[in-house]
């Protein structure tokens, strides 16, 4: 049981996905101190003055944080964007597959599709050279 568990973690994807969720995690601290530290004062002062982190609405003792909400939603939308302009910039590095060889050939009679190796057309019953 040891050595099949052993199997599993060394398999590619695992490790792949293990590091892709430490560098995610990483990557999600930097982007929202991005936010909370420089991008969401900006907006403020561009929108006079307002801190969105201190915005509140309080109904009797309930105390519904919403500009918090609002700073995480930015948040998302810009850690989302990021991975985005990263996957589409990694895909257009990929070499495209080699496109498979063909297996048919057409009839030059009937113009059906026919194995390559096929010396009579199945369906006309012509001869192919």
């Amino acid at each position: 049981m040891l050595k099949e568990f052993k199997a599993f973690i060394m398999r590619g994807n695992v490790l792949d996905l293990a590091i892709a969720v430490i560098i995610g995690g990483a990557f999600g601290k930097i982007v929202s101190s991005l936010v909370a530290d420089i991008l969401m004062p900006i907006i403020g002062l561009v929108m006079g003055g307002v801190d969105f982190s201190g915005l509140a609405l309080t109904i009797g003792e309930a105390k519904i944080t919403y500009g918090i909400f609002i700073n995480n939603v930015i948040d998302f939308l810009i850690i989302a964007f990021v991975i985005f302009l990263i996957v589409k910039s990694a895909n257009s590095l990929k070499k495209p597959e080699p496109a498979a060889a063909p297996t048919t050939k057409d009839c030059p009679y009937c113009l059906s599709a026919v194995p390559l190796k096929a010396t009579r057309c199945p369906h006309c019953t012509s001869e192919i050279k």
